[in-house]
């Protein structure tokens, strides 16, 4: 999908364990109206990330939370939530341990 004419520019925080595959950058920014149109302009900017964030089914993997602000997208409407102008978008990878 080009999202390059459509929606507003968007902040992405990216958390450690992503962001080589972003060339080392915490924050990117793309251009999109939903969720998921800025998680492929993501991919789109930097491929490398595609299997980090999704599956083959272009499911978000289970390990990856995603926030608009402080609203985890789960609670929301997905990858289809609308981002709002002077919103951002945070990944976050979830850690497991015991």
């Amino acid at each position: 999908m080009d999202t390059t004419s459509i929606g507003h520019d968007v902040p992405v925080g990216l958390p450690l364990v992503m962001q080589p595959a972003a060339g080392g950058s915490s924050t990117v920014q793309v251009r999109a109206r939903t969720v998921g149109e800025a998680v492929d302009a993501l991919i789109a900017q930097y491929p490398g990330l595609g299997s980090l964030l999704l599956t083959p089914e272009h499911d978000v993997r289970r390990f990856v939370n995603i926030y608009v602000d402080a609203e985890d997208v789960r609670f929301l409407k997905g990858l289809d939530t609308i981002i709002a102008a002077g919103q951002r978008i945070t990944l976050l990878s979830a850690v497991a341990g015991g």
